[in-house]
């Protein structure tokens, strides 16, 4: 015997006998607000007892197994232990038990453990395709063209270690197209991470991304502590170690010995309606900056200054800006972007497309390792654009569920080569899993 997982669902409704009101937020990116099941599903997923898809997706109409349907009467079975279960509901889930009294039998000790084992590590991945093509001038006027095929594969799993903490991680795996190459597989970043209410603390190497300025400063990874506070107005805090040589912008590092630089940081960001915002300040301490082209003389120090806000309109137009500042550098010394969006491309939905025309001033000593794949090709594709000023044009698009396409150009100076042309175009499809 076969149900649906519609037909299921309202079997096992008995796990929400006792609760009248179903507040939680929906998980699943395939059932609609409007959707009649919308309550139910969002309140079965947030009692463990219905966990989806690892894209992400209920996949309501999908056929399920005797087995799979034993496995979510276990789990109402297990949920009717803590909750007050009405006297025809307590029927009902008696005759789910002796229906599949076979396949509960054979689940054995997973059925008194389920809550307690079940989704313990979960993976999620992209597959990513990017080229570039670059048509900058260099000091005698001509055309520099670099073309770049840049293919990268991830996972992120995530295990739970208990109500509070999980661990997290990102492996990573790059090469080349143009030039076969083999690649190399990383482990990117992992770190531990605890919630308790409105606090965040995450300790080991994890993402360093510039929130206040949408990633105009950084968008890389750290080693250390950080700590968030707060719900609308956060305070976070954060100390540790980064590779700069590694992983900074190349006119930064050219020339450096290897270094990783000592590292502090604090950001507020708040969120008012319409309305968000952010300042920032990060400090960096290494050998690396002495060698810095625009440095002041024997500075190893780089105090970073940021500022960014968002305002959104309605569902379909936003307004965005950042400017940052490093208080150490005489030259390329400043960086600032301000942009428009239309719409937004959403992964889980096909046919949702975005689009958004920016200009963007980017220096080097400003923008360590900025988020840009036009204005700024990232680490890791052999080409590195900054100490350019000038417009940014994006689209993307959805062809189909959890596939993304994007197109960029970007036109303008190089203000550190006699204001010579720069230009870049940019492609990327990715496949999310």
């Amino acid at each position: 015997m076969k149900k649906t997982l519609v037909s299921a669902l309202t079997t096992a409704l008995v796990v929400g006998a006792a609760s009248t009101t179903f507040a939680a937020a929906n998980p699943f990116s395939d059932v609609p607000a409007d959707h009649w099941a919308y309550d139910a599903v969002a309140q079965l997923a947030q009692d463990g007892v219905i966990t989806g898809y690892g894209d992400g997706t209920y996949k309501g109409q999908k056929q399920i197994t005797r087995y799979e349907m034993a496995v979510m009467v276990a789990r109402a079975m297990a949920k009717s232990q803590n909750v007050t279960v009405s006297g025809n509901d307590k029927a009902l889930l008696d005759k789910l038990a002796a229906e599949f009294g076979d396949e509960l039998s054979n689940l054995g000790v997973r059925v008194s453990n389920l809550e307690k084992n079940a989704d313990k590590v979960k993976w999620t991945g992209e597959a990513r395709y990017r080229y570039w093509s670059y048509r900058d001038e260099d000091a005698a006027g001509k055309k520099n063209k670099d073309n770049i095929d840049h293919v990268s594969f991830r996972l992120f799993p995530t295990a739970e270690i208990n109500d509070n903490w999980s661990v997290k991680a990102r492996l990573t795996s790059n090469f080349l197209m143009d030039k076969d190459s083999t690649g190399t597989t990383k482990l990117s970043y992992v770190f531990a991470e605890g919630n308790y209410g409105s606090v965040n603390v995450k300790a080991g190497k994890m993402p360093f991304y510039s929130t206040n300025d949408d990633g105009l400063v950084m968008d890389d990874f750290f080693s250390g502590v950080q700590a968030t506070v707060g719900n609308k107005v956060k305070l976070t805090a954060e100390a540790g170690r980064w590779n700069i040589n590694g992983d900074a912008n190349a006119k930064v590092t050219e020339g450096a010995k290897d270094d990783a630089a000592s590292y502090q940081g604090v950001q507020l960001s708040a969120e008012q309606g319409k309305l968000t915002g952010g300042l920032g300040y990060r400090h960096f301490s290494s050998e690396v900056f002495k060698t810095a082209p625009g440095y002041k003389a024997d500075k190893d120090d780089a105090d970073i200054l940021s500022v960014g806000g968002r305002y959104t309109f309605d569902k379909n137009w936003a307004v965005a800006g950042a400017y940052a500042e490093n208080t150490d550098a005489k030259d390329y010394k400043k960086s600032g972007t301000a942009e428009i969006d239309y719409k937004g491309a959403n992964k889980a939905n096909k046919g949702t497309f975005g689009a958004s025309v920016a200009y963007r001033h980017l220096g080097s000593n400003a923008s360590l390792m900025p988020t840009f794949d036009t204005a700024h090709a990232n680490v890791g594709t052999g080409h590195d654009t900054l100490n350019e000023k000038g417009w940014d044009f994006s689209a993307s698009y959805v062809p189909m569920q959890n596939t993304l396409t994007t197109l960029g150009y970007f036109h303008g100076k190089q203000f550190a080569n006699q204001d010579k042309t720069a230009e870049t175009l940019y492609a990327r499809v990715s496949f999310f899993f």
